[in-house]
């Protein structure tokens, strides 16, 4: 299977946390699945550091790339249809990070690895 993690998901994992479901860590340890990290969510951790709202990240922004390599992970680039397409969806949901992990998601047929139940809004399957 082919999974996007959300960004929560992405630092839960990396930090070993307890927070991270057990159905998603398996998902994410199962080396027969695809695990892929938007671009996005890069963006997201940290701009979430320079404003303060996430310490525990601070670590590992210098580092980001390499260690999502070093776990396996594919990055996924935010191109210009994933943002048209997050643009435009009708849904109410005004979190751009959010917005465009469910066009990514959507568009490119993924299942997306997140606790966040704002995404039952979106037309994407998650996993939990």
């Amino acid at each position: 299977m082919r999974f996007l993690l959300d960004t929560h998901a992405v630092i839960w994992w990396l930090v070993n946390s307890p927070k991270l479901s057990a159905k998603a860590r398996d998902a994410i340890a199962d080396h027969d699945n695809t695990v892929l990290v938007s671009a996005a969510s890069a963006w997201e951790i940290a701009t979430k550091v320079r404003l303060g709202k996430w310490p525990e990240a601070e670590a590992l922004v210098a580092v980001f790339p390499g260690i999502l390599d070093a776990n396996g992970f594919k990055p996924l680039a935010v191109t210009a249809h994933h943002a048209l397409h997050s643009g435009s969806l009708p849904v109410a949901h005004t979190d751009p990070f959010d917005r465009m992990l469910a066009a990514q998601a959507e568009l490119e047929d993924l299942d997306l690895i997140t606790v966040d139940p704002a995404f039952g809004s979106f037309n994407v399957q998650t996993l939990w």
